[in-house]
């Protein structure tokens, strides 16, 4: 069977004063940084990544009619104007440019039911492209028993989230709660049209949020990328690319979740669902 194009999003540009010279290089220029991690996560998954720099929004139908599906991946802030909201004055750099095209592109993925996954920035701005909100400082909303921006590595995890049991992304990793890792000062705050929370911190953050009607349209706050040696963590690419192959429509979890349960994670196990702790539908 074929590989599906799956499009991943370059979120951060470098500015040219901000590149390092390099010994023999070309002269530094602004540039697109994106962790080669998601690329190899798509590829471990199935599919053919190909990186979608920031264009004009005019070419984003045009760039759609060659993808199979779409990654979100992480990055700088959003700009609070995109859901209406004045910058706080803990808020980091924004660009206003990509969030244009960004949000455009995952709208009009959405229409088409194009198969989308968002990791960390990527499921903000999911959240935000359906209309909901986010909190701009996260240490103003957690109680500090978690650590949302952790030391450690990305290869290393910092806490546990637990999973509403009736939800998509219970049925991709297993079942059972999940040890995800953490580097973000943002988080969903309202969730957006026709999303419902899925998971959840220990201290009542949202960390995943998913389409009502049952198609693979996904947003995860960790870096699950970068844990791809986890089965779980690796379920969700390839349940991304499995939703190429049935669009429209929830993909077969039945060989994802025998993956997700082997030796390399924890069995599922039965609890009850995490209430929404304040988050709700616009």
């Amino acid at each position: 069977m074929s590989r599906p194009v799956i499009g991943v999003t370059v979120s951060e540009i470098r500015q040219k004063e901000h590149v390092q010279s390099v010994l023999h290089g070309e002269p530094t220029q602004t540039e697109m940084t994106l962790g080669l991690s998601y690329m190899r996560a798509v590829e471990m998954a199935g599919g053919l990544p190909v990186a979608l720099p920031p264009l004009s929004t005019e070419n984003v139908d045009a760039l759609l009619d060659h993808l199979s599906g779409l990654l979100l991946t992480g990055g700088p802030d959003l700009d609070p104007s995109t859901y209406g909201s004045a910058p706080h004055p803990e808020i980091g750099p924004t660009d206003p440019v990509v969030d244009a095209f960004e949000l455009a592109l995952c709208r009009h993925a959405y229409r088409r039911r194009i198969p989308i996954l968002g990791i960390c920035r990527g499921a903000q701005l999911l959240n935000v492209a359906r209309q909901g909100t986010l909190h701009q400082h996260v240490p103003e909303f957690a109680d500090g028993t978690i650590e949302h921006r952790q030391a450690e590595i990305g290869t290393r995890t910092s806490h546990e989230v637990r999973v509403a049991p009736d939800s998509s992304l219970a049925q991709t990793t297993g079942g059972g709660p999940v040890q995800v890792n953490s580097f973000h000062h943002q988080a969903i705050d309202r969730i957006g049209l026709h999303l419902r929370a899925v998971a959840w911190s220990q201290d009542g953050l949202v960390e995943a949020i998913e389409e009502q009607d049952g198609r693979f349209v996904l947003g995860v706050q960790w870096h699950a990328e970068t844990l791809v040696a986890d089965a779980e963590q690796l379920s969700l690419f390839e349940r991304l690319v499995e939703a190429t192959r049935h669009p429209g429509q929830a993909a077969p979890r039945e060989r994802l979740g025998e993956r997700a349960r082997d030796g390399r994670s924890r069995p599922g196990r039965d609890h009850d669902e995490q209430e929404d702790f304040g988050a709700h539908a616009v």
